[in-house]
């Protein structure tokens, strides 16, 4: 993630409700957007939610870097190589190394206090 990106304000995106445990065994149900017969309002919402995934996936990605960066710290007693930690995420262990420097920017980047 660039720089400015970083420092730009973060979109509020649509809130993403969890499915009831009901619906999530029903295969066509997906955020009730199947029910929806107006095809303009179904676009509308549809939007919302990838928007939202999108916002979602990308800020989990930051606190996946942020927690590999910790875990990897030389300081800790128990800290974990990037072959550990890639097996734990399940990536490669060359990718965990550039998300431990990507969360140890992300850290640096960080207020104090925060």
């Amino acid at each position: 993630m660039a720089e400015s990106e970083r420092d730009a304000p973060r979109l509020r995106p649509a809130p993403l409700l969890f499915e009831p445990a009901e619906a999530v065994g029903d295969p066509e149900h997906f955020f009730d957007l199947e029910s929806m017969e107006d095809p303009g309002a179904l676009l509308d919402r549809a939007t919302e939610l990838t928007v939202a995934f999108r916002a979602a996936a990308d800020r989990s990605v930051e606190f996946q870097a942020m927690a590999a960066a910790q875990l990897a710290d030389p300081r800790r007693f128990d800290r974990l190589s990037a072959e550990a930690i890639g097996e734990r995420a399940q990536w490669t262990e060359a990718y965990a190394q550039k998300m431990i420097e990507f969360g140890r920017d992300l850290l640096r980047a960080r207020p104090t206090g925060a």
